[in-house]
């Protein structure tokens, strides 16, 4: 466990050292949100080191602590407002939701409101004086080096962004844009974008193929190219990307890299949302996770990486809107994948070619008790594993600790004759389920993906839609990283 820990903790000191990283947004719009320790530990069984919070959540800021997480917090649109024309709140802001958790908590960014220039206009006059007030504060703490200031904004105040040599920003907005990229360069903090190709292309009546914006190859006479400067576009994402390049080169600045903030696609939709289905999903997703660890950037910045988080960590139920608005989770609550996708820079699927037998997410919770009951007394499993306080008890769920119980009595009983059903709540699965320090009965490894990454639990999805919102920091991290981290914790033991 110590070396365990120390591992994460040095994987995440060395997150940028390491080259690009892939985030997650952590939306909470959700029926069973899981309690704040609770998701740290999702996210450290993952491997996830970089996490966007919509707010500053005082639960999940605390529970962050020692993570080694680097923490992306938000200030509400609700609160731009008053910071915005105080900086006297400003400065309690920053002394409440910040100063108050370092360093033990790792916050490094701040992102000042959701999309204002677009969502809510009037707030437009005070946001700037808002970053502002909120750095001066940094600075009176002596945190301005270690905690950068931007504001996320949508692609939609770029008009037309393709071709992207002529992209600009909206004459409506451009002034206040022009002031966000002085207080960018002004303070060495980068642009946060929003840029979503699912919604460029089920907007775009046709235009764009979709394998364009699932980072699909496309053949040499449907290629995508600039007329301007002749670059090859081999995804919607770099697009977008470089439109945003060319709309900050248009106002004369230059030097200011650009974060996605936010980026995905819905595994599941209404009628009349064809495109939103999981196998979309994991293409979209497990190719963005490959594009953004090559570590280049789009064609007019080819050495800049494009620092990603993907939206989002859970499915967020609560929402309102089209169906498609609820389900962006890469996860159920209970720790499990929505789909299985590749998160290292191979074509290779986490896990391995053992079947596993686990608990199906849907499955009802008094069967599944009846089952762990029964896999932990007469089935003869060893369910010592998901005792409290031992390595296999968090998430602390039915559906976590059924898995563990049900696979220990199937990997043990199969030969003669054992079978995964238990009542209909399980089902096998090809995919390793063990995660962090948890290891499944049948498991050839010490980690499930020995390049880091998510747990990817095969998971039929539950029988109605469960939900989705907003960017995890998925590092999945170069091998040769952790071959040195591996080397500076033996030498630390």
């Amino acid at each position: 466990m110590v070396l365990g820990n120390l591992l994460l903790f040095i994987v995440g000191i060395f997150s940028y050292a390491s080259g690009a990283f892939v985030g997650i947004n952590l939306g909470t719009d959700v029926s069973n949100m899981p309690s704040a320790p609770d998701v740290v530990s999702i996210l450290k069984a993952n491997l996830i080191t970089h996490l966007r919070l919509y707010d500053a959540d005082a639960h999940m800021l605390k529970a962050l602590a020692d993570s080694g997480i680097e923490v992306m917090v938000g200030v509400t649109n609700e609160e731009v407002l008053g910071i915005g024309e105080s900086p006297s709140k400003a400065a309690a802001w920053i002394n409440q939701n910040v100063a108050a958790y370092l360093p033990s908590t790792n916050i490094t960014a701040i992102a000042v409101g959701s999309e204002v220039l677009t969502s809510i206009p009037n707030l437009v006059p005070v946001l700037v004086p808002a970053m502002n007030y909120l750095h001066k504060a940094l600075v009176a703490s002596n945190l301005n080096f270690r905690v950068k200031i931007s504001t996320p904004q949508a692609m939609d105040i770029i008009p037309r962004p393709f071709p992207p040599s002529t992209a600009t920003f909206n004459s409506s907005w451009s002034a206040t844009v022009y002031q966000i990229l002085q207080f960018l360069e002004n303070t060495d903090s980068y642009y946060m974008l929003n840029a979503y190709p699912y919604f460029g292309y089920t907007s775009g009546n046709g235009i764009f193929p979709l394998d364009y914006a699932l980072f699909r190859s496309l053949p040499s006479v449907n290629q995508i190219v600039d007329p301007n400067t002749l670059s090859h576009y081999d995804s919607m994402f770099d697009a977008l990307v470089d439109a945003t390049y060319y709309s900050i080169e248009a106002l004369n600045m230059s030097g200011i890299s650009i974060v996605v903030t936010e980026t995905g696609w819905p595994w599941l939709g209404g009628a009349n949302e064809p495109d939103a289905t999981a196998e979309n999903a994991e293409t979209f997703n497990s190719n963005l996770i490959r594009r953004v660890l090559n570590d280049s950037g789009p064609p007019s910045q080819p050495k800049v990486p494009i620092n990603t988080y993907i939206y989002e960590l859970f499915n967020e139920d609560k929402r309102p809107g089209p169906v498609s608005e609820k389900n962006w989770g890469l996860f159920f609550t209970n720790g499990s994948a929505v789909y299985t996708f590749s998160l290292s820079t191979s074509n290779q699927i986490t896990g391995n070619n053992s079947d596993f037998c686990v608990a199906k997410p849907s499955a009802d919770p008094g069967k599944l008790q009846a089952g762990l009951d029964w896999a932990c007394g007469q089935g003869g499993a060893n369910c010592d594993a998901i005792q409290e306080g031992k390595p296999c008890y968090l998430p602390s769920t039915y559906q976590n600790h059924a898995s563990y119980a049900y696979n220990d009595y199937y990997q043990k009983k199969r030969s003669v004759g054992a079978t995964c059903d238990f009542d209909g709540t399980a089902a096998t699965t090809t995919v390793d389920p063990s995660h962090g320090s948890c290891k499944f009965t049948g498991s050839s490894t010490i980690t499930p993906n020995s390049n880091g990454g998510f747990t990817t639990i095969v998971a039929p999805g539950p029988v109605t839609p469960q939900g989705g919102s907003a960017t995890m920091n998925l590092q999945v991290s170069k091998i040769r990283f952790l071959i040195s981290a591996v080397f500076l914790a033996l030498v630390l033991l």
